[in-house]
C-alpha cells in the first residue's frame, strides 16, 4: 500500500494539509489555490477529474476523483489523506432548479440534499480522525440561503439550512475537542457554472441573474474569507461568516443598474 498523501507532506516537514471537495471550479478551484499559495498541501477532491487535475497541476496538489454522495470514494478520500489533516473545506454542493413547492421536482431536491448535507456529512465523518490528530478546522461553504428563504428556492434553502444545523451541532458536538468547525455563508456569487447548472444549461438566463449588478461577488472574494477563516490561530473559531456584494441586501433585494 502506497504512503497517505498527507502522510508524505507531514514527513517531508510537517507541511499542512488541506482537502476542498468541489475543487474543479468556482469556490472550490480558487480557494485550493490560495490555500496552496499560503503553503498548503491541497488535496483536490471533484467527480471530474480532468477539471481537478488542471487545478492540482497548477498548484502541485493531488487531484482526486471523489463523488462525496459515494461512500466508496469517500473511503478512498480518507485513505488517501492518512492519518492528519489541518484543514477539510466542504465545498461540494450546488443548486438545482427555481420552482415553487407546488412544483418541486423531488429528483432535484433529493440530489441538492445529498450533495449539500449527507455529502457532507459522509467526508467529514471520514475525516474528522485526521483533523482531530492534526488539530485542524472543518470550514463548510453554505450560503445566505441557509439562513434565509425566498420564493422558488425551497429545494436549495432547504438543503442549505440542512448544512447549517449539521455544521451547528458539529460545532457543539465537538466543544471539548481540538477541531474547529465553522461556515461561510456568501451570497451572489458569478461563477461560470453555479447558476447554469442551475438553471438546466440554459446560459441566456443564467446570465440574467447577475444582469446590471454592479460587484457581484466572485469565487475568489469567498476564497479568501474562506482562507481566512482557516488560517484563525487555534485558539480562535468562526463560528459564521456570512459575506454578500455591497449590492445585495437579500436574496431578493439585490440593487441593478438600468440596461
Amino acid at each position: 500500500m502506497s504512503t497517505p498523501v498527507a502522510d508524505m507532506a507531514y514527513n517531508g516537514g510537517h507541511r499542512r494539509v488541506a482537502v476542498v471537495t468541489g475543487a474543479g471550479s468556482g469556490i472550490g478551484a480558487a480557494t485550493a489555490k490560495l490555500l496552496a499559495a499560503q503553503g498548503f498541501h491541497v488535496i483536490c477532491a471533484a467527480r471530474r477529474t480532468e477539471r481537478i487535475q488542471a487545478v492540482a497541476d497548477e498548484i502541485d496538489g493531488v487531484a482526486l476523483t471523489c463523488d462525496v454522495t459515494s461512500e466508496k470514494d469517500v473511503a478512498a478520500l480518507a485513505e488517501a489523506v492518512g492519518g492528519r489533516l489541518d484543514v477539510l473545506v466542504n465545498n461540494a454542493g450546488g443548486a438545482l432548479g427555481v420552482q415553487p413547492v407546488s412544483a418541486g421536482d423531488v429528483d432535484q431536491w433529493r440530489t441538492m440534499y445529498e450533495t449539500n448535507v449527507l455529502g457532507t456529512l459522509q467526508v467529514t465523518k471520514a475525516l474528522l480522525p485526521a483533523l482531530t490528530a492534526a488539530h485542524g478546522i472543518v470550514v463548510n461553504v453554505g450560503s445566505i440561503a441557509g439562513h434565509l428563504v425566498y420564493e422558488g428556492g425551497a429545494g436549495y434553502t432547504a438543503a442549505k439550512h440542512g448544512l447549517s444545523a449539521l455544521t451547528q451541532t458539529l460545532r457543539l458536538e465537538l466543544w471539548d475537542q481540538p477541531v474547529r468547525v465553522g461556515e461561510v455563508a456568501p451570497g451572489m456569487v458569478h461563477t461560470e457554472e453555479f447558476s447554469l447548472v442551475r438553471l438546466g444549461g440554459d446560459q441566456a438566463k443564467a446570465d440574467a441573474v447577475y444582469a446590471g449588478v454592479p460587484g457581484p461577488l466572485v469565487a475568489e472574494d469567498v476564497a479568501e474569507a474562506i482562507v481566512w477563516m482557516a488560517t484563525r490561530p487555534e485558539h480562535v473559531n468562526i463560528d459564521l461568516l456570512v459575506i454578500k456584494p455591497r449590492a445585495q441586501a437579500a436574496p431578493h433585494k439585490v440593487h441593478r443598474l438600468p440596461s
